[in-house]
């Protein structure tokens, strides 16, 4: 029989079971929801977040770096800041100068390196949010297969309307067009002029016409650092000044042995001489001085007639002023004043009387003119110091001889 109201034996042990696991679960999920700090399965926001990585430092570039040309300025770059510290020094420690740019950016240097050398540049950068970056590099300059200096003529300061300016280096120039980029002349009036080789290491300087009297004349070479060609640069710069002085020039006419002397166009004096000989004329053309000397010793040994041979001598002679490395000079002659304004007797040069002589060399000098005409003889090769103003301008400016 079936009591209404009671309760099966089964069902009744089931309810508390059930009881139980519902209890767990309350437990369960009150734990998943609870706001606790530190508990097992804390879900809290400051919990899950990443950690804070810090800002980077600016980007410190060095430009150039590498095989750099001495003459090159090397810059120091800070790419999202500014500089705070550049010190750049040569394998010795000493420090190269330089200067940093209004806005901190940059750092310059200020001064020319030295080849063949390592710098090391020790750099520090900050960005605007004050995160910093330090660098240290090297900068390494190109070391030549050779250096090649240079020689200026004229040696002093106060020459003649005929003065070319000679640059002679000490090795045959590869690259001519960089060695005359890098020279410049300036002069003052204003005077047109060119640059002409005159060999692989010679390069002549000069203007059109004749100096203008009173003419203040600058060379500037910028050599050190220039490529001369085939792995050489240049050793150095160089820097002249010279003046230019009255025109003296003296027109030596072979044809009437006579010699006349203008003082900026004026003419002053008039002098007998003797020239070259038949077998020994002087040289054509425009001769400017390039030596004094109260006396020299000539030996005709130097131009082939050697002792014990006809019309061999080797003597003393005074008041020398040197216009040709042929050994063609104009001079006293006493031995000759019979000859002069007469005949050509001697041996290429101007032979004068002992007191005009006197007088040329009180007036003439270095860079001042001698005209020959009418000698017989040929034209002073470009070469034969100075014979620069051989050439008509036009061909001058061509470049080389």
């Amino acid at each position: 029989m079936v009591v209404l109201g009671s309760t099966p034996t089964g069902a009744r042990t089931g309810v508390p079971l059930l009881l139980a696991v519902l209890a767990a679960v309350v437990a369960v999920l009150t734990a998943c929801s609870s706001g606790g700090t530190g508990g097992v399965g804390d879900a809290s926001p400051a919990a899950s977040a990443s950690p804070t990585v810090p800002p980077p430092g600016p980007r410190v570039t060095v430009d150039p770096a590498v095989a750099v040309n001495p003459t090159t300025p090397v810059h120091v770059h800070a790419d999202g800041g500014r500089l705070t510290s550049v010190r750049m020094t040569n394998p010795a420690g000493d420090q190269v100068t330089g200067t940093t740019a209004a806005d901190g950016a940059t750092w310059t240097t200020d001064e020319p390196l030295a080849y063949g050398r390592t710098y090391t540049v020790v750099t520090d950068a900050v960005s605007p949010q004050g995160a910093p970056t330090h660098l240290q590099s090297t900068v390494t300059t190109l070391d030549p297969k050779q250096t090649d200096t240079a020689a200026v003529d004229p040696g002093t300061t106060d020459v003649g309307v005929g003065q070319p300016i000679a640059v002679t280096f000490s090795h045959a120039v590869n690259d001519k067009d960089a060695a005359v980029k890098a020279l410049t002349v300036t002069s003052t009036p204003p005077q047109t002029g060119a640059w002409h080789w005159i060999s692989s290491t010679q390069v002549d300087y000069r203007p059109a016409e004749y100096w203008k009297p009173g003419t203040a004349v600058t060379l500037d070479g910028k050599l050190y650092g220039a490529d001369l060609g085939g792995g050489a640069f240049g050793a150095k710069d160089i820097h002249e000044t010279f003046h230019v002085h009255d025109a003296w020039i003296a027109k030596a006419d072979g044809a009437s042995e006579q010699m006349q002397i203008f003082d900026n166009g004026a003419l002053v004096k008039t002098m007998k001489i003797s020239l070259g000989g038949p077998k020994f004329p002087t040289h054509l053309g425009p001769h400017v001085i390039s030596d004094k000397q109260p006396s020299v010793v000539m030996d005709s040994a130097t131009f082939g007639v050697m002792p014990g041979q006809p019309g061999y001598y080797k003597e003393t002679v005074q008041l020398d002023e040197r216009i040709s490395n042929d050994g063609e000079f104009v001079h006293s002659a006493p031995w000759s004043v019979g000859q002069q304004g007469n005949a050509n007797v001697s041996n290429g040069c101007v032979n004068l009387s002992p007191a005009d002589a006197q007088w040329f060399y009180d007036h003439f000098g270095i860079g001042d003119v001698v005209e020959v005409t009418n000698s017989g003889g040929q034209t002073l090769p470009i070469w034969d110091r100075w014979g620069d103003w051989e050439l008509p301008f036009s061909q001058w400016q061509a470049g080389t001889g």
